[in-house]
């Protein structure tokens, strides 16, 4: 699995990348506070209920969570459904609130 800093995750998304960024906390926790990324719960990716991510199995997809081991788990999943490049956000959104704020 790759790992991916949230400097980096930044700096592309300052940059205007078009990205494929999955956040796979529960609802409350993303209405508390987001980074823009599309919400999947991590429930969804572990029942196998992809279709929303059918379409990028050969895309880059960026996953995070709030602090790194629900978008691990999310991660090998999707790596075991067949997706190709699939990066874990290393320390999730715990890192990004200590680095950026919120």
């Amino acid at each position: 699995m790759q790992q991916i800093t949230v400097e980096e995750l930044k700096t592309r998304m300052d940059a205007g990348e078009k990205l494929n960024i999955i956040d796979v906390r529960e609802a409350n926790e993303y209405a508390d506070f987001n980074i823009g990324a599309k919400l999947i719960p991590l429930g969804k990716i572990m029942g196998m209920q992809l279709e929303e991510l059918e379409d990028m199995k050969e895309e880059e997809i960026i996953i995070h969570c709030h602090a790194g081991s629900r978008s691990m788990k999310a991660c090998l999943m999707l790596e075991t459904a067949g997706f190709t490049n699939v990066k874990n956000v290393t320390g999730g959104l715990t890192a990004w609130v200590a680095r950026f704020g919120r």
